[in-house]
Parts: C-alpha cells; sequence; structure tokens
C-alpha cells in the first residue's frame, strides 16, 4: 500500500499546491483572463480565442473545474463556465501569504 507523503503536508498547503498545479499552463491562465473580461463562456467562444482544439480547451477548463477555480453550469447542450471568485480570492491569499513568507528579512 503506497502512502501519500503531500497529506503530511496539511491542507492548506494542498490546496495551494492544487490552485498553482492548475494554473500552470499558460492556456488556461489565458482562459482564467477571458472568463474575468466576458464574466461567462462555453467552450465554444474560448475555441475561437485560443489557438487550440475545443477537445484541448475543454481539457483545461475540467483541469480549472477540477481544482475549483471555475464552476460549469449545464445549460441544455452547453456549459457555461464561470469564475468561482471565493476560490480564487483564496489562492490570491494563499500565494500572497507564501510570497510574503519567502521574501528575505532584512
Amino acid at each position: 500500500m503506497q502512502i501519500h507523503k503531500k497529506n503530511e503536508f496539511g491542507r492548506r498547503k494542498q490546496q495551494l499546491a492544487q490552485y498553482a498545479k492548475a494554473i500552470a499552463h499558460p492556456a488556461r491562465i489565458a482562459i482564467l483572463r477571458k472568463l474575468a473580461e466576458d464574466k461567462k463562456c462555453i467552450c465554444g467562444e474560448l475555441v475561437k480565442v485560443l489557438p487550440l482544439s475545443q477537445s484541448t480547451v475543454s481539457q483545461h477548463l475540467k483541469e480549472l473545474k477540477n481544482a475549483g477555480l471555475i464552476r460549469g453550469t449545464v445549460k441544455g447542450p452547453k456549459s457555461i463556465y464561470t469564475i468561482n471568485q471565493p476560490a480564487l480570492d483564496q489562492f490570491r491569499d494563499e500565494f500572497k501569504r507564501l510570497m510574503s513568507n519567502l521574501k528575505e528579512k532584512k
């Protein structure tokens, strides 16, 4: 039986790592920016502005959704994606805290 050592680091560190992993691709950053700009989008709208296929955009949306950074609401045959603002705020706050703690003390 394999033991996952990441469980030794606590929930906050694990969540921060999950968020960071989710935005660790330029396409996902572009998706978040587009969602912030338009407030909501369907996959097809994102495909029009990204140099990626529909299936690739869908995979990136899935990663962002699994991390909790975006939400997807099914409307008929389409899913409408929006930013999960509380999760994004939590990511920002935790990342700022991390950077502050890493800052060289004088």
